[in-house]
């Protein structure tokens, strides 16, 4: 049964006159209202947020609205603001950087040579909206510190037993940080 068909709810007597246009109307319109509520509940949670609820969550936060860039990205972005209120401690460092990637990543502190370095566990090469992750490490690290990135490659050993002929069509890029099947 539908709930917002409120013909349903009245005693068959109604069916037969004009009422039910009314009925079928305010029926529609209650549909709609329930549908907008949905929608709203969804823009209270950056993860759910789309259109305008990513621009308010942006605003709140001082993070530039980019509405070229699409939805994911911009979640990432909210979300690593999110996780970047606090102090800043190597975990903290480590769970933006994480929310950025979505992968696995270490941070390694050189407490004596003022520096930390951010490595890339589980993504090869150089991971997508690195400038944007090195906006929001540098917005939390203290500045004292300085930072630098480690990536991962592949290395020929990892590459396996291919010919110079297998991999011909690969360009290094792709050797070194893709799918050589």
């Amino acid at each position: 049964m539908d709930r917002y068909d409120l013909m349903l709810q009245l005693p068959a007597f109604y069916k037969s006159i004009p009422f039910a246009e009314l009925q079928r109307v305010l029926g529609e319109a209650a549909r709609r209202a329930a549908a907008d509520v949905d929608f709203t509940m969804l823009q209270l949670w950056p993860q759910t947020a789309s259109g305008w609820g990513l621009e308010l969550w942006e605003t709140a936060y001082g993070i530039p609205v980019e509405v070229d860039k699409d939805t994911e990205f911009r979640r990432t972005r909210i979300v690593s603001k999110l996780r970047g209120q606090g102090t800043p401690t190597a975990e903290l460092i480590r769970a933006v950087a994480a929310s950025f990637v979505n992968g696995e990543v270490e941070v390694v502190e050189h407490s004596g040579e003022y520096y930390f370095a951010v490595k890339f566990v589980s993504v090869l090469g150089v991971p997508p909206n690195i400038e944007d992750l090195t906006a929001a490490i540098n917005e939390i690290k203290p500045a004292h510190l300085r930072f630098v990135y480690e990536y991962l490659y592949r290395t020929w050993e990892q590459a396996g037993a291919k010919t110079w002929g297998q991999v011909a069509a690969f360009s290094w890029k792709d050797l070194r940080e893709g799918d050589i099947g």
